[in-house]
């Protein structure tokens, strides 16, 4: 199954290392093409959509798209804890500004709960050990009030090279004896393999695995920058060849299928994307395959040391 994320719908700037010139001169170009993007997922079957405050206008355009629909399968997810301060300056030097506070939780909330009855799981942004959000008592049991008295599932987001360490963490937090958390969205794709580990637990105990970053930020496109991936990109263009799709079809179907059960996102900012992006849909990896691409594995310490270099485009 894949869902939608609209980072790049919210926003013109994200972090990434493909540099697709931004033909949208203002904003109200930017927010056509943005609907156009959320309707034509739509008519090609994605139900699942995942936004966030600190999306920029994400959140906005969504509520706006949705009223057009009367549909109870549609699914929001949306998130709290980042707030967009760039104000689509493309030279701004800071995007987005994290707080994991009992005051910032009820603030954005006013905004996020006109997604009912459509919103499904409210997540935390980027939770992580620094902020000391997962132990701040305050904050959990408002996010148990919120599930009950409206029948979210409360989820969290992962950011980082100790994603594992967050996770576990996540796990053991309960509220009044009851488990908090049900759902989890994680950075995985071939270059990051780190939730491998701890997979199958989440899946035991009935968690939802929500996907994001599958195409590692543009890093799994052959770029004269990233020679040390030139091992990767040859089989990975070959893959692409042979079932016809684009090299990020192979990245998400790759993630669809390692990771049982599990919700992959799709970053598309375009309708073009999307659509290559949808043809993960269609194929299905080998074992030989899967287990080909297993093996470009990198050290998450790598990965996120790597991450970190990489620009607002």
């Amino acid at each position: 199954m894949l869902g939608l994320g609209t980072a790049a719908l919210g926003r013109p700037q994200y972090i990434n290392i493909r540099k697709d010139k931004n033909s949208h001169s203002d904003l109200a170009s930017f927010k056509q093409e943005s609907f156009k993007v959320l309707e034509e997922a739509y008519q090609l079957g994605v139900r699942y959509f995942d936004t966030a405050p600190g999306y920029g206008l994400a959140e906005d355009l969504l509520l706006e798209w949705l009223q057009t629909k009367q549909d109870p399968s549609l699914q929001i997810a949306t998130k709290w804890g980042y707030t967009y301060v760039a104000n689509f300056d493309a030279k701004a030097k800071v995007h987005e500004v994290k707080e994991h506070s009992i005051a910032k939780l009820k603030e954005q909330w006013q905004v996020s709960k006109a997604f009912l009855p459509h919103l499904k799981i409210y997540q935390i942004h980027s939770a992580t050990l620094e902020t000391g959000v997962l132990n701040n008592a305050e904050v959990l049991q408002q996010l148990a009030f919120l599930k009950k008295e409206h029948g979210l599932h409360i989820g969290i987001t992962t950011t980082g090279s100790n994603q594992l360490e967050v996770l576990k963490k996540a796990i053991d937090v309960s509220v009044e004896g009851e488990p908090l958390f049900d759902g989890f969205q994680i950075t995985y794709n071939i270059l990051d393999q780190s939730l491998e580990s701890i997979a199958n637990t989440l899946e035991k105990q009935n968690k939802k695995i929500i996907i994001k970053e599958a195409v590692a930020n543009g890093r799994i496109f052959r770029n004269s920058n990233y020679s040390h991936y030139t091992a990767l990109y040859d089989p990975l263009e070959t893959l692409a060849a042979k079932y016809q799709v684009g090299v990020d079809a192979i990245a998400l179907k790759f993630c669809q299928q390692n990771i049982k059960n599990s919700l992959v996102l799709s970053g598309a900012s375009t309708v073009a994307q999307l659509k290559q992006n949808l043809q993960a849909t269609k194929i299905t990896l080998s074992e030989e395959e899967i287990n080909l691409l297993k093996s470009f594995k990198t050290d998450p310490n790598y990965y996120w040391q790597e991450r970190k270099e990489l620009t607002w485009n």
